[in-house]
This record gives C-alpha cells, structure tokens and sequence, in this order.
C-alpha cells in the first residue's frame, strides 16, 4: 500500500469516561492528538479537540466500521480496537475475516465565490488531510440507537435495528487538526458545511448485505455554494486478514454496472442500479495437493456503492478508478480531449490520483465514466479516451491491482441555511466469482469478455434492489397523494402472462383480472422494511456439560407487523455454534403455532391463492367445527367445501407445527399454570409469567466455549410477497462456558480446574477446535490454558518451579454473567515469551481464600 496515513480515531467504547487537562496538551493541537493516541481506551474531551469517534454495524451479514469524521472502514484509524480486539473495516460475511474495504471517505467539492473549494474526510494519499471533523465533547459524539425493544441502545425514534447518528462540518481550519495539503501548498480552506451522516442496518434475510447512508448537508456559511458534486472515495484491498502483500491488496479489480439482470418473476429485463464495484480479480481460490478449490480464506464477494437518492432529475454520477501506488505506476483512464472539452493535464504529469483541491473537483464534476479495469489493456481511443498504457503495466493493471474508485454525483447548488439530502448504500453480493479456476482459464487482457461474463452479479444486484426498496418501498403512498411508486400491469393469458407498462392500460377484457406489480416507490423516503418479531432476551444458566437458556417471549409474540398491522409471530428456534460465523449455528429445536395456510380456488383465473394469513388450529375449529381435521384436506387432497360460501379449500401446514410446550426436554412453559389475561402475573423483571420459556441442551464439552441464541420468526407478509422471517442469531448470541456458574461456585465453594494439563505441543487442540478456531494467529500466539471455577473476582499467577513469577491474571467481573467462571491464559509469559517446558505452579487468590495447584506443559 501507498502512503496510507494514520490519524486519531478514539473508539467509541468506552471503558471510563475522563474529562480532564492533560499536563502538556495545551502546547499545540498536533501534539494533543499525538498524546491522545496513547489512550486508546478513553474518551477525552479537550479544548478545541474534535471528539472523534468510531463503532462498527455489525447486526447484519456485513460488518463496517463508521467513524464521525466522514471516513468508513478502519484503514484511516490509527487504534482500531473495540472490546480489546481489532475492529473489521468491511467484513463479508461477519466473523469471516475477510476484508472488502482498507479504508472509504466523503468529499464535497463545490464554487464558493471565485474559489474551487474540496472537503475530505481523507483523501488517501496526502499525509494528513483530515477536513471533516466532529465538534469536541459530547456535542461530537456519535448517537448509537436501535429499534430492538430488548436492545440497551433502544429508541423508539430508530429507523433500523442499528442507527448511527455522525455530525460533522468541514470548519476546522487549525492545520495541527486538518493537516496541510501539499499539493496546493496551503491549509484548509471551508466550504462551510455542516453534514448529517445517519448510516443504518439491519439483520433481515433481505437486509442483511448492505448499509444505508443518509445525508443531510446544509450550508452553514453566508454565501451560496454552486455546483456542488459529492463523492464516495473506496480503497478496497480485498483480502482474507491472513494473507497479505501483492495478494491481498494489490490485486483487486473494479468497475461500474448501470443495468443488471432483473430476477425470473419479473416483467423486466433488466434493472438500472448504477453501481460501482470492487473486487479480488479471482477469489483466491486454495490449491492444496489438488486443483484450486474455495476454502474460508477466499474472497468470493463484490462489494459497492449506490446512490438511493439525489434532490434532483439532473443529477450526473462519474466514475473514475486509478492506481496511487508510485509515480511511475500511477495511471487511470482519461478522455483525450475535444476542441470543446480540452484535455486537462495534471499539475504531476500522472493520469491517475487527482492532487489538490482543483483537480478533485475536476474529477468530480467532468463528464466521464471509466472503462472496467479488466479491459485497461483494451484501446478505447474510438470512444475518445487516450490509448492504453505500456503493454507490461496495462496487462498488470487489467490483471488485477492496488485500485482506488470514486462515484461522484452532482451538481447542487445550495443556499445559505438550505439542506441537501443525499442517500447511499454500500452493498454487498455474495458468490461474485463462481468457478475457483475461472480466472486462469478464462481471463486475457486483450480479450476480457470471456471471464468477466463468468462473474455472477445476481447477488449484488438483489442487494441493491432491496437497499434501494427499503428507502422508498414501491407500492406505498407514503404522502397520501395517491401516487404508489412506478409499476406494470400483469395480466394472465391461458397458461401464460402478459406484461404491459403503466401508461398503457391492458385490454378492457382482461384487465379485471390484472395485478399491478411495483418496482419503484414514490420517492419519498420510508426506510422501512417487513421484520420478523424481535428475538428475546435470554439468560444462560451453565452446568457442567450443560447450559439452560430461559426467555421471555411477550415482546416477541405481541409485536404488531409494520405492514400487515397484525401480530404475526409464529415460533422460536434454539441455536448453538462452536464459533462466531453465521454458518456456524446449527439448530437444536424449535417451537412454532400449529396454524395453517389457507387456499381457496379462484374460479376466474381457475388458480389456487392464498388470500388470508395463516390460521390457528382453534380458529379453524370456531369456522368448522370442534372436531374439524385441516391434515384431511391437504394440496393432495383438495376436496373441503367451505359451508359458509360454497368456496373450495385446502390447508398446509405454516411450519413444523411443533407446539408441544409441556415436554421438559422440549422448548416448554416455565410456568404452565400461568394465565395470558393475567397481566398482574410477573416475573421479577416485570414481564408475564405465561410467555417464560426454558430449555436445556446437554452433552456439551465444558473445556468449549459456544455461543447460543434463540430467534423469533414470524409467518411471513402476502402483502409485500415475503416468505416467513427470522431474526438473526447473532442479534442475542450468548457465549458462554457449560461449568458451573460464578455464584454456583461462591455459593458451593468448588475447586479450581484447569485443563488440558498436561498441556502438549502435539495435543492437536487447534485441529480439534479447541483453540485458534478460526487461524487467525500464528500457533505460539493463540495457545490456551483454561482455569474454569473461578469466582467473579480473583487474581491468578503462575509460577516457575523455583518461585520466579512467570504471569499474573486479574479477573475481574463483579457483576457475573457469560464467562465470570472462567480465564484463559495464552501461554505467554509477563515478558511477552512464549513459555518453555516445565513443571509450573498455579495460585488463584480471593476473597473466599487461596487455591494452589500444578500445571506440566510439555513442549
């Protein structure tokens, strides 16, 4: 990588929160941020320091760090730690450690007076350009709020199941906080902005691969601002976190698709998603005694930015992609020039990175899509762009490199206390390349069809249509204007259907029996979109071998649907995973209603539709009788006449129809005898015994950590034509040991473990999943010796056979829950050396006394 700078970044966990003057920080404001640098922990408010801040949304597929000064990803924050562990930048899927994203930024560009002014939150090349910027203190913090009811952020005014709120302006001008930009030679000069930056996300199925941004910009200053252009900067270096050099950043590949396919179903061919994308050039596909094949370490996935929403019907997007890595190497496509549109040189003689504010803003507001990188040794000089470069460096670009892209979009012109609202997702699409080989067997510079047809967009265009639904959702007046969206009729014809567009009305013959289908919204914003039921909250009891998980599930099964309006849960399902992916979970059990879907036969259309949400087994029974039997009149047998209308009927189960709550070693009532009219009945934390549910799952190893989850899911929406929903389980996952609890071991006084001891070099802890599950680290850094047992509060140290003190462990959770019983020692000595073979001696003292034993590791 190229210059890639480091700035200030304070994490937004927050351990203890100090306000206070710091001997020294009152120097100059470069040296206070340098000093803050060594707080990492800590939220400090300082005079005249922006409090800069980050968190990650990580509630959906994809996890991405989001800081308050404009920039996205990780790459820009120089301590990128959240809960003593590395904070991912763009990880697809979550838990994976694969990185879609260095690091991402916001620019304005735009005419003040007879100025060209450009705001960044970084650039990604200049030594320390860092123009938007919180204000300091708790008017700079960024706002984290959730619409989970179970969640501590909880917000009735939250859009999604994740919102972070990031003020920012670009009024900064002190250069020990903007930095000095030296291709212009001066400091920063405002625009005078100050920007609303709402970024949201959810854990829906449909939902999960993409996070919404929404922007609002307001000129702050007193004079307007024309021709302003927005811009989304993105450095990729697609690459799994164990592989690095040439393979992980430098070989990416980008480029921009305005139409993709539109799925079967669909009346359209095609869907215009504009989007910009970047990828690995092949996946990384693992050949291991064999042909390549996809292990967990390739980065399959594409990833990439849409506009959702401009103020306007002129708006002009650009994309431009370009290579920063050295002078000699620093190319991007460029249009050669008209007599009426001139080539513009760059003040450097590059093609490629655009220095200084003026050349920003060229880039941003001149007229010009670039070509994909896989054709850069292509010639496109009769589209008018200048010929490719050296043959060696125009094979090495199209092969895949070290890319940076920016989608501009503009122009605005914005008055003195005007707002402009700009929405944008950053998507992605899962399975972009398809066969681990295509890449060899397919690419050629000189001839890129072959393999860029073999890349599958289907995912990532799925993606982006649902971004773009869930902000305006089609079908939906939300103004009462009488205007749902834009839509086409479909019309059936014997076996088939016919299609005709909205300005033209189908035949008078059929058009009573015609739909309208909706594609786009109305334009107004509703960043809504179907849920499931909000999972419970849930508490895990360990035992040895063995936990119980117990929820309450009011919340869940009495929250009324945004779009149907009407209760629609339908059942739990319990989860348990070794690890912390999604692929990891497996299912134990579940419980769901016994209810049924409903099909009555159109005798027009001579079609079977289900046109009311699922039944209960006791409703059916007060339509039908006590004894009525839906199993009897299945798809297979349709043969049940409704005596009310004459209407012909079947019934299929909506689920398993598992709704057996008495069996112990089942989901079962924790309180059967409690009543659901009793409100007045509950439980200590204040919700009604009836919804209190248990269950346990045994046979567990106690020397593993597993997480566990119950989801909630619903029965799905005929209305917006989804299937049932689940929440995620990673929404509620609980990690936890099956030993005895903190409070059982107080209460009983049980004796310390520790295993495995012997603990051998050869043991295959690793191979078993016992230890570095995920090969994130090298073997002599990622050993484990567990000591399970312990109180809440204690302090362990272990010695050498001759007494020398070798670690010293302070474990400390005083309010109990997940983990208090256990510590892990990583083998490692105080002095940061990986301990040798010995016999050692182990100490755990607190306040209920002293415990000794011996531990043998054996190297």
């Amino acid at each position: 990588m190229f210059l890639k700078k480091h700035l200030l970044v304070i994490p937004i966990v927050i351990v203890v929160t100090l306000c206070m003057t710091v001997p020294g920080f009152a120097i100059n404001n470069q040296q206070a941020r340098d000093t803050i640098r060594t707080l990492p922990n800590y939220k400090v408010t300082l005079n005249g320091i922006p409090n800069i801040q980050f968190d990650v949304h990580n509630i959906g597929k994809m996890a991405m760090a989001i800081s308050n000064d404009g920039t996205f990803g990780r790459g820009f924050i120089d301590n990128p730690i959240i809960d003593g562990e590395q904070a991912p930048s763009c990880e697809f899927p979550i838990n994976s450690d694969l990185s879609y994203l260095f690091a991402a930024s916001l620019w304005i560009g735009a005419v003040v007076g007879r100025d060209t002014l450009v705001s960044v939150g970084e650039d990604g090349w200049a030594e320390r350009v860092s123009e938007f910027n919180p204000d300091e203190g708790d008017a700079g913090k960024m706002i984290i709020r959730s619409n989970i009811k179970t969640k501590d952020t909880y917000d009735p005014e939250a859009i999604s199941e994740q919102d972070f709120i990031c003020t920012f302006t670009d009024t900064f001008s002190d250069q020990g906080i903007t930095g000095i930009d030296g291709n212009d030679n001066r400091g920063h000069i405002p625009i005078w902005l100050s920007i609303v930056q709402n970024s949201y996300a959810w854990s829906y199925d449909y939902a999960e691969d993409f996070v919404l941004f929404d922007y609002k910009i307001t000129n702050i200053g007193q004079f307007p601002i024309r021709d302003l252009y927005m811009a989304f900067y993105v450095d990729a270096d697609v690459h799994h976190e164990s592989v690095t050099g040439a393979t992980g950043s430098g070989d990416d590949i980008c480029g921009f698709s305005r139409t993709l396919p539109m799925p079967p179903g669909f009346c359209m061919e095609e869907d215009t998603v504009n989007l910009a994308w970047i990828a690995d050039n092949d996946g990384d596909p693992v050949a291991v005694g064999g042909p390549p094949a996809w292990a967990h370490t390739s980065p399959r996935a594409v990833t990439g930015t849409r506009v959702v929403r401009s103020p306007g019907d002129s708006l002009i997007s650009n994309f431009n992609w370009w290579i920063s890595n050295n002078p000699a190497l620093d190319f991007g496509p460029r249009k050669a020039g008209t007599t009426e549109d001139p080539f513009k040189p760059f003040p450097l003689g590059n093609l490629g990175t655009p220095t200084g504010d003026k050349i920003k803003y060229y880039v941003m507001s001149h007229p010009e899509f670039d070509y994909d990188q896989l054709y850069t040794a292509v010639s496109h000089t009769n589209q008018g762009y200048l010929p490719p470069p050296p043959q060696s460096q125009a094979l090495a670009f199209a092969s895949g490199f070290d890319t940076r892209y920016l989608l501009s979009f503009g122009p605005f012109d914005v008055q003195p206390g005007d707002t402009l609202p700009i929405t944008l997702a950053y998507i992605a699409g899962d399975e972009f390349h398809v066969g681990p080989t295509d890449f060899d067997d397919l690419f050629d510079p000189q001839f890129p069809d072959s393999f860029y047809n073999s890349l599958d967009f289907s995912d990532f265009g799925t993606n982006a249509r649902w971004a773009s639904w869930i902000f305006d959702n089609p079908g939906v007046d939300t103004d009462g204007d009488g205007d749902s969206g834009r839509f086409y009729w479909r019309c059936p014809s014997g076996i088939d259907e016919l299609c005709f567009p909205e300005i033209e009305f189908p035949p008078d013959s059929i058009i009573d029996l015609c739909k309208k289908v909706y594609y786009r919204g109305d334009t107004i914003p509703d960043f809504v979109g179907a849920s499931p039921p909000p999972p419970p909250e849930i508490k895990v009891t360990p035992g040895f071998g063995e936990v119980t998980l117990r929820w309450n599930g009011q919340l869940s099964e009495n929250t009324i649907d945004v779009f149907s309006q009407q209760k629609d849960f339908e059942g739990y399902r319990v989860y348990f995973a070794e690890g912390d992916r999604l692929i990891d979970y497996i299912q134990m059990t579940s419980y769901d209603v016994e209810d049924y879907k409903v099909y009555v036969f159109n005798d027009i259309l001579l079609s079977w539709d289900q046109e009311i949400i699922p039944l209960t087994i006791d409703t059916l029974r007060l339509l039908f009788g006590p004894d009525f039997d839906p199993t009897a009149y299945s798809s297979e047998f349709r043969d049940f006449t409704n005596p009310k209308n004459g209407d012909r009927m079947y019934f299929v189960r909506q689920d398993w129809n598992e709704s057996e709550l008495t069996n112990p070693s089942l989901i079962h009532k924790v309180y059967p005898e409690a009543s659901r009219y009793d409100s007045s009945d509950t439980t200590d934390d204040g919700w009604m015994r009836y919804y209190e549910y248990e269950y346990t799952i045994n046979n567990l190893q106690p020397s593993k950590p597993y997480n566990f989850s119950v989801t909630a899911f619903d029965y799905g929406s005929l209305k917006v034509d989804l299937g049932a929903l689940e929440s995620s389980p990673l929404t509620n996952a609980v990690k936890e040991y099956p030993l005895p609890s903190a409070e059982k071991v107080e209460e009983e006084g049980l004796k310390v473990i520790v295993f495995p001891n012997p603990y051998r070099i050869d043991g295959g802890y690793a191979e078993a999943g016992y230890e570095n599950r995920e090969r994130r680290y090298s073997a002599e850094r990622s050993r484990e010796i567990h000591f399970a047992n312990l109180p809440k509060v204690c302090k362990i140290r272990i010695y050498s056979i001759n007494g020398d003190l070798i670690r010293e462990i302070d474990h400390y959770r005083p309010e109990g829950g997940p983990e208090s019983q256990h510590e892990v020692w990583d083998v490692i000595s105080r002095n940061t050396q990986a301990v040798v073979t010995g016999i050692y001696l182990w100490h755990v003292e607190s306040e209920m006394g002293e415990q000794l034993g011996k531990l043998v590791i054996m190297k």
